[in-house]
């Protein structure tokens, strides 16, 4: 079976290409429910060229079935304050595509699409999807549009509508057995490889463009070194995710020893060993 390229390589260097705009087409399409077509790539950040630019950002001007206008903010990276991340990204997409002098209503709605390659918070799925509902915290009944905003906005629109969307593909989360089409595609993602039997939309494209081996002698080498790139990040994040953990439990611990709490519970509570819990109680001496 042919080797793939890793996406979010892909996403920097091969799917900003117009004519390989199919192969996300075909992952938003699947995500989303809905056929989506690329209109534009509009202006986004790239660590094309640097190492130390962490950031990973395409931002896509598409066309949805409904012939609606929507701005799709697609990012891959790897980074502690991950949730920031798209914050930032999303409120960056927001102001940068409305010009100055429209009305507030010409705000772009904004789908933020996150494709994460590392645990990123608690949980047991690995698609979760975000959207802003007003819900009243005494009738807990759910704000909809008055006449004056459907006529502004359209008649079938609602609040949630308007305000951006999140989806958070946790591609580690996936355990490889296929429900759907859009598993097809995060079974590609988590292992770089595509069954013959894959059917959703994009993938027989993705199958064909994303060969190592169909790469320039450029590309192919530019690939090497993310792949050696990668795998060095990658042990940096998990040695400094482990000291995190430590350093969190030994903070726990010394708040605890101020407060009198005897040792056996705070070695229950934090899983710290006598030896760790002795050193902790010296430093504080």
């Amino acid at each position: 079976m042919a080797k793939l390229v890793h996406f979010d390589w892909a996403i920097k260097n091969l799917l900003r290409n117009k004519a390989n705009f199919d192969i996300l087409e075909g992952f938003l399409s699947e995500l989303l429910h809905t056929k989506v077509m690329i209109e534009a790539l509009l202006e986004s950040e790239s660590n094309r060229n640097t190492q130390e630019d962490r950031c990973n950002r395409v931002d896509l001007l598409v066309l949805t079935e409904k012939k609606e206008h929507v701005i799709i903010e697609v990012q891959a990276s790897m980074e502690w304050d991950y949730l920031s991340r798209i914050l930032y990204g999303v409120s960056k997409a927001v102001t940068e595509y409305i010009q100055a002098g429209q009305p507030y209503r010409n705000v772009r709605k904004i789908i933020s699409v996150s494709i994460v390659f590392f645990d990123l918070g608690r949980g047991e799925d690995y698609v979760y999807h975000g959207a802003t509902e007003f819900r009243g915290t005494h009738q807990h009944d759910v704000l909809q549009l008055g006449e004056n905003e459907r006529k502004a906005y359209g008649p079938d629109k609602t609040p949630s509508d308007i305000f951006p969307e999140y989806y958070l593909v946790k591609v580690n989360q996936f355990n490889e057995r296929i429900k759907d089409k859009f598993d097809e595609w995060v079974y590609f993602l988590k292992t770089e490889t595509i069954q013959p039997t894959f059917s959703a939309q994009g993938l027989k494209s993705a199958a064909k463009k994303l060969d190592v081996l169909s790469l320039t002698e450029e590309d192919r080498r530019a690939y090497e070194r993310y792949e050696e790139n990668t795998h060095y990040e990658a042990s940096m994040h998990e040695s400094h995710y482990g000291r995190g953990k430590l350093e969190g439990k030994a903070e726990v611990a010394r708040r605890m020893l101020k407060r009198g709490v005897p040792l056996e519970l705070i070695i229950e509570d934090t899983g710290l060993t006598y030896q760790e819990l002795d050193s902790i109680k010296k430093n504080q001496c």
